[in-house]
């Protein structure tokens, strides 16, 4: 979405990858509803949505923040413990790193970041990386953000060197060592890169861009699987896509798309569990009567349950 100072040769390269995709076909997503009950506020956004996912946590402090990125952090205290890391933002004050024991639901801790949207946040080999201001990722020491989550109140915690530059920051996930950024783009499809990570958290990008579906917002990234989460709009309903890995051009891959719930931001895998954010939630939608489904909590389903549709 925002471009801040990148090399000549990256906006060349990725210029030229995006003039090469081919026309974009019309992707059909399944809206069939059952017509009966939902487990949230509001009419059902499709069966398979409502056949797959359940109610989760409960995300913290809707009353002042806006959620937008989820994470995993597995053992995060050394004790065996995991955490689903949720990224929060507020117009003019700092975003906040939620830690939510998935077991629980409980909330184990608060940390205040600088401001940016965070529309990502994801751990690998010792960083949680977070969107930060245009198209950047800041990077934090996860020996740092445990400490400030063990921290009485909401301590601050500062961003490890520079943000890093990179052609899309909206949404971002991690697989092993590699972490997929990507753009949101309301009007068409998106692009996405994967960058290869190194001990002390340097992005190294590898070429050749990926095609997301227009209006994503969040992503998990399974061994075979791409799982991204759509939406625009808080009187429209999202969609859920499950691409199979290995076609970077979206007309070419296997691929299954269903209808969702208005407004749904990250989407983080933990253990065989898809977590599901949603923003609708926020002070700033739940009040309002144009919010087609007010959802306050994370919600769940089996990744099986998902990649199965595209196996």
């Amino acid at each position: 979405m925002r471009l801040l100072a990148i090399s000549t040769a990256l906006f060349t390269t990725a210029a030229a990858l995006t003039t090469a995709l081919p026309a974009q076909a019309a992707i059909s997503c399944d809206t069939s509803t059952s017509g009966g009950s939902t487990f949230y506020d509001g009419p059902s956004a499709s069966y398979k949505y409502d056949a797959r996912f359940s109610n989760s946590a409960s995300i913290p402090n809707l009353g002042t923040h806006t959620p937008q990125g989820a994470g995993t952090w597995y053992n995060w205290d050394g004790s065996g413990t995991n955490l689903i890391l949720i990224a929060s933002y507020r117009e003019g004050a700092d975003s906040q790193i939620y830690g939510i024991n998935p077991a629980t639901g409980a909330t184990v801790g608060v940390v205040a970041i600088a401001e940016s949207h965070v529309g990502g946040i994801t751990v690998s080999k010792g960083w949680a990386f977070v969107s930060g201001q245009g198209s950047s990722i800041r990077k934090y020491r996860l020996t740092e953000l445990r400490d400030a989550l063990k921290a009485a109140g909401t301590p601050y915690l500062a961003q490890v060197g520079t943000a890093r530059d990179v052609a899309g920051s909206s949404f971002i996930g991690s697989y092993g060592d590699s972490l997929f950024s990507g753009t949101f783009n309301d009007t068409g499809r998106g692009t996405m890169y994967e960058y290869k990570i190194a001990d002390d958290g340097t992005l190294t990008t590898l070429a050749g861009a990926w095609e997301v579906p227009t209006k994503t917002q969040g992503l998990t990234v399974t061994a075979n699987h791409f799982i991204y989460s759509t939406s625009y709009g808080r009187g429209n309903r999202s969609n859920i896509y499950v691409v199979k890995r290995g076609q970077k051009d979206l007309d070419a891959a296997a691929l299954s798309c269903f209808r969702a719930p208005s407004m749904t931001e990250g989407i983080t895998e933990y253990n065989g569990t898809a977590y599901l954010v949603y923003e609708s939630g926020s002070h700033l939608y739940a009040s309002d009567p144009a919010t087609l489904n007010v959802i306050p909590r994370m919600h769940k389903a089996t990744i099986s349950s998902l990649t199965s549709l595209v196996p």
